[in-house]
């Protein structure tokens, strides 16, 4: 069991599934909807506390019951909450998903308290004392939590701490170039796609990797969702083909159990490749529940599938 501590927002998602968004001015019903726990550092603290490890996350709440729906799924699986900021004035972010039924998402979100996570609350035995810490490319953005941010990554730089950084859709369009020299000296990033066309303004994957690896970001992972992931090392470019699932019913979390799984594999021992496959497996188990949280990902259950699976690396 590896000590970690993980930097990032605990929201709640309101989550609509809908036939299709509407016309601007419009209105649609919607077919179902729920209130799920969600936000990258939430997902993230749960899935790897699920996993077996000593989590500690770094968040700020509002009061109120979206605080307490926020926190349920952090709290149940046993998380650290000695660094949890409560505030005042501030409500819970929230994020309103829109869901179609090719499980494509639309998302609004309301920062919240979030972004007012109050560095000077943080000590260099916070991480130091740590194996990873495991972060939020949102936490980088803006406000308070910015500067707790980065001086989480300063100290965990100091102390030798294996970092991970996951980037998001939100945190790359909001900073773009600016996020690069933050990115420096992390020990592993990892991205989709779409964010990683975004971050380089390049438009193959190839270029992209090129011109990353050129800003020093040596250890990458592009998560390709039903294609795989790629894993980019100093020796290698590799696909990590998906496992095969047939009941996809929301996307939502799915990268952030993907990040935790390979988090949880580096920290094992395993390679990139094999950290990588199980992070394939861990995001394409979660696509299977409704809300990013949902499904409870346990260490026995990981290694099951990612055991039974034929496409898994040697």
């Amino acid at each position: 069991m590896a000590k970690l501590m993980v930097v990032g927002d605990a929201t709640v998602d309101q989550m609509f599934f809908v036939d299709a968004l509407p016309e601007p001015g419009g209105e649609v019903t919607a077919l179902r909807s729920v209130l799920e726990p969600g936000g990258a550092g939430g997902t993230l603290a749960t899935a790897l506390a699920r996993l077996g490890h000593d989590v500690t996350i770094a968040t700020r709440v509002g009061t109120g019951p979206f605080s307490a729906l926020a926190l349920r799924h952090v709290q149940a699986s046993g998380v650290d909450l000695r660094l949890l900021q409560r505030d005042q004035r501030h409500e819970t972010s929230s994020v309103t998903i829109l869901v179609t039924p090719d499980t494509q998402r639309t998302m609004i979100s309301a920062l919240g308290a979030s972004r007012y996570l109050d560095s000077a609350a943080l000590e260099p035995q916070h991480v130091q004392s740590l194996d990873a810490l495991v972060m939020s490319a949102y936490s980088l953005v803006a406000g308070p939590q910015r500067e707790y941010a980065v001086q989480a990554l300063a100290y965990a730089t100091e102390g030798g701490v294996t970092t991970f950084v996951d980037m998001g859709s939100g945190a790359v369009n909001a900073l773009q170039a600016r996020l690069l020299p933050l990115l420096r000296g992390v020990d592993y990033v990892l991205m989709n796609e779409r964010e990683l066309f975004a971050l380089t303004g390049e438009s193959t994957i190839s270029e992209a990797v090129t011109g990353l690896r050129a800003q020093g970001l040596q250890y990458l992972v592009v998560k390709g969702g039903e294609m795989g992931s790629i894993v980019v090392t100093p020796e290698l470019t590799e696909l990590v083909e998906a496992m095969e699932i047939d009941d996809v019913v929301d996307t939502t979390g799915a990268g952030d159990y993907y990040t935790a799984a390979f988090a949880h594999g580096i920290l094992a021992g395993l390679d990139q490749l094999q950290a990588a496959w199980l992070g394939n497996v861990a995001g394409g188990l979660n696509t299977t529940r409704v809300g990013a949280q949902s499904y409870e990902l346990d260490i026995a259950t990981l290694e099951r599938h990612a055991a039974l699976a034929t496409t898994r690396p040697a």
